[in-house]
């Protein structure tokens, strides 16, 4: 099992992944551009808006990278980490512009179909950007999984779209070379202006929660409590919180302890339990109140519980 990345490490291969997305763009879409003005499919005219968008939304992604590895400061003391979120909904605001874009050229020429010319040329440009996209979508995934970047993970989610729809376009210009079907291009166009509409509906709904502290996933929160738990002189655990800082987690609970215990000794215990949280999550901010077992409060999970039945209820 590989050791955690530095934060220096996590920071410059974001920055590699960033880079290479830009440049990607630019060469894909200056290919798309001269496919376009040869084929003039509206097909390959949605895949070279796409491709622009994508390059406006990279130059953000390396913007907002290079913001959020900025430490943290008097003003911004959980530090600057949610800037890739911030990021990410641009993206899709990039993306549904994209969309609608190309929706509206779709069904002008439902209406008044035009015909497309040198399909080889453009089946040969989109085989090319099918390969190139491939290989940025394995680099990106793997920096992804290795740094959490949700801003590097949504950029690679505009090249999964751009695969998908390299794909469809292959099939329409194949379709119209061979069999004439001058309404499969623009359907296919239209079909994915509809993906990428839901492409970015999905990454601003993802942006969005972490910009309003949703907590984070169950699965990761269960392990938090299980490490706190596994000591002996922990009583109990409430009023558990957590949110993604932006790649980075913050975890914050009260643990009930001995009420007897000297305050030397119960911080003592609480760095224990830190220490493990921190072995499994290194870069977590955690924030640990110690509350003496048994007493009656009013808690934050009491207050949250009734509320959740009464919107069960109203529902």
């Amino acid at each position: 099992m590989s050791s955690p990345l530095t934060k220096a490490q996590s920071d410059r291969l974001k920055n590699l992944a960033a880079c290479a997305s830009i440049s990607v763009a630019i060469a894909l879409c200056l290919l798309k551009i001269f496919g376009a003005l040869v084929t003039d499919s509206l097909a390959v005219l949605s895949s070279m808006v796409d491709s622009l968008s994508d390059i406006f939304a990279s130059l953000i992604t390396l913007i907002a990278v290079r913001y959020s590895a900025k430490p943290a400061s008097m003003n911004h003391r959980y530090g600057y980490g949610k800037a890739e979120a911030l990021s990410s909904l641009t993206q899709a605001a990039f993306i549904a512009g994209s969309g609608l874009f190309v929706m509206y050229d779709g069904f002008s020429r439902f209406i008044a179909p035009r015909p497309i010319a040198d399909t080889g040329t453009g089946l040969a440009i989109m085989i090319v950007s099918i390969v190139a996209t491939l290989i940025l979508i394995t680099f990106q995934r793997r920096v992804a999984r290795l740094t959490k970047s949700q801003a590097i993970l949504a950029d690679s989610a505009h090249y999964v779209v751009d695969l998908l729809t390299n794909g469809s376009i292959i099939l329409s210009l194949f379709v119209v070379k061979f069999f004439g079907f001058l309404w499969f291009d623009t359907l296919t166009a239209v079909l994915i202006a509809a993906y990428l509409l839901y492409n970015a509906y999905d990454l601003a709904k993802q942006a969005t929660a972490q910009l309003l502290d949703q907590e984070l996933d169950e699965s990761i929160r269960n392990k938090v409590m299980d490490y706190a738990k596994s000591f002996d002189f922990v009583r109990g655990i409430h009023d558990f919180r957590s949110r993604d800082l932006g790649g980075t987690y913050l975890f914050e609970f009260h643990l009930e302890l001995d009420g007897e215990l000297p305050l030397y000794q119960a911080h003592h215990y609480c760095n224990m339990v830190e220490e493990k949280i921190l072995h499994k999550f290194p870069d977590a901010q955690i924030i640990i109140h110690q509350d003496p077992a048994g007493i009656k409060e009013d808690r934050l999970d009491n207050k949250i519980k009734p509320a959740k039945k009464k919107g069960k209820q109203n529902a």
